[in-house]
């Protein structure tokens, strides 16, 4: 399942795999990384390489991540160009979440300007 390279320990993509669907799936990290004897910082990067790059994100690697080629991935299909355009409208949507909440800060504000300008506004006229 796991070899040694040097100092460092290449584990199988089916391992890997396992792992990360079990995390995908609700269980522990924390669990799941004593069980198999693995840091838990080692299970968050395969799983945030399997969200990115599907089941290639988990293949060994010689230098660096592996390449973003338009391949049919694990996930129904679904094509790296895919993922990118996912990640831009997610990120798309966060921002506009942030502009929606910023609009709701600033329209409470007036409402309650207004309310203080109303209030005062009647008891000078008295």
């Amino acid at each position: 399942m796991s070899q040694e390279v040097g100092k460092r320990v290449e584990y199988a993509v089916e391992l890997k795999l396992a792992a990360v669907r079990r995390i995908r799936a609700g269980e522990s990290v924390r669990v799941v990384a004593e069980e198999l004897g693995i840091r838990r910082k080692r299970l968050y990067v395969w799983k945030d390489r399997y969200t990115e790059l599907g089941a290639a994100g988990l293949e060994r690697q010689r230098a660096g991540r592996p390449r973003k080629e338009a391949s049919a991935g694990e996930n129904g299909g679904e094509t790296l160009v895919g993922r990118g355009e996912l990640l831009a409208a997610r990120k798309r949507i966060a921002e506009l979440e942030r502009k929606v909440g910023q609009q709701e800060l600033e329209l409470d504000f007036f409402a309650e300007a207004l309310r203080r300008i109303g209030a005062g506004g009647k008891r000078s006229a008295r």
